[in-house]
């Protein structure tokens, strides 16, 4: 079997009311912030919030009678586990999981939740991949892999089919790209469908793999990304090709860019989604001059955050938006000083989060204080209001530096 048309169409009957056809909605304050027409693929409304269940259940129904007697195997951190474990309780099949020792706590508890045998192996996704890949053969467990698998990239491909049947219009395709098996069954089932559409992958900066093994360029990799679902080392052997022959190349977006998009589309759209499922809209975000006027459809691949390090991201989000704002005041020591400093704050509508007085570590004159201040705040310009009353009330104020 090869990835075509029909295969992604027969995925596309095989899932027919085994997984949700998510949402796509047109976002009429996206479209005015980038000056596109933005149409949004909500994958992260699948039950396991993301589109991965697709190719994993396409390939689970793929088994033969033996090997879906026999069990599965899958390797991975995140949603390709829940995927598989989610849908192999359904059909009643074994599962085993291998996931990296150090995978968060609520990842490793959600794929168990699901009934699969979750086994913590190696230290990163490599060693892992390798004692899975040992494991399969010792127990006799067919393999799912997430993305270099001809039946799973059958099955995400039936994300721009459901794209392209509800908004025909539709000129380009912004879509994430880790292994490749989204992006990969997305293009040819897209080029089928309406031949003139682009597709563009979008990677993180700290996890180039695609973007170098198309220019055939050594990739260098940071220690982690906030886009932990597409931080893949090595592309597909099938998504690669495919990639290369259907696409327009891949864009690259960095970390402060994703987390603007995750605290946009939180915000504008009231969607959580993960790292990988913003990178859509922060390459569009990045390079808005390129999709101006065109209609254009984001895949929201999905939406498995720790709600940790959303809180994180929302609270840094306010800081670059200027609604959270860490300003320091200089002003005599004596009594009476900070009421009056905290009455002119107040008198600007700034609500104060946090204060600390700091005597000991600073240079400045005795019987002279530095207090330092976390304003919610609502913008930049009215940040800059502050610190105007704070000055003209004889108090030297400043932002302070990140």
């Amino acid at each position: 079997m090869t990835v075509t048309a029909d295969s992604i169409r027969a995925a596309a009957a095989v899932l027919a009311d085994q997984v949700i056809e998510t949402p796509c909605l047109y976002s009429r304050t996206l479209s005015e912030i980038t000056g596109a027409e933005v149409y949004l693929k909500f994958e992260n409304l699948q039950f396991t919030a993301s589109f991965k269940e697709r190719g994993a259940l396409v390939k689970l129904l793929s088994l033969s009678p033996e090997e879906r007697a026999a069990g599965v195997l899958a390797v991975s951190a995140g949603n390709h586990a829940q995927g598989v474990a989610y849908h192999a309780k359904r059909l009643g099949l074994r599962a085993v999981i291998v996931m990296p020792r150090h995978t968060p706590h609520v990842k490793v508890e959600h794929t168990r939740a699901f009934g699969a045998e979750v086994i913590l192996a190696g230290d990163n996704f490599d060693a892992a991949r390798a004692h899975g890949l040992a494991l399969a053969a010792e127990r006799r467990l067919s393999l799912i892999h997430p993305y270099d698998d001809e039946q799973v990239i059958s099955g995400q491909g039936t994300v721009a089919l459901e794209m392209l049947a509800r908004e025909p219009g539709l000129e380009v395709l912004l879509v994430p790209v880790g292994g490749g098996g989204l992006i990969a069954g997305m293009a040819v089932a897209a080029m089928s469908a309406k031949p003139g559409v682009e597709l563009y992958g979008v990677e993180s900066e700290n996890f180039p793999s695609m973007y170098c093994a198309l220019r055939g360029e050594a990739p260098r990799f940071a220690a982690n990304t906030i886009a932990d679902g597409i931080a893949v080392k090595q592309p597909g052997a099938l998504t690669l090709p495919i990639v290369r022959e259907l696409t327009r190349g891949i864009l690259l977006v960095g970390e402060g860019e994703i987390e603007h998009a995750i605290v946009l589309l939180l915000e504008v759209e009231k969607t959580v989604v993960e790292g990988a499922g913003a990178a859509g809209l922060a390459a569009l975000l990045a390079q808005p001059e390129r999709f101006r006027g065109r209609r254009v459809g984001l895949v929201l691949s999905g939406g498995n955050i720790d709600p940790l390090m959303l809180s994180v991201i929302i609270e840094r989000g306010m800081v670059r938006a200027g609604r959270l704002t860490r300003l320091t005041v200089e002003l005599r020591d004596l009594p009476g000083a900070l009421a009056t400093v905290t009455a002119c704050l107040a008198e600007a509508n700034a609500n104060i989060e946090e204060v600390h007085h700091q005597r000991a570590f600073t240079n400045l004159p005795l019987q002279t204080a530095e207090v330092e201040f976390v304003l919610q705040t609502r913008s930049r310009e009215h940040v800059q209001e502050i610190i105007r009353a704070l000055r003209a009330a004889g108090f030297a104020a400043r932002i302070h530096a990140a």
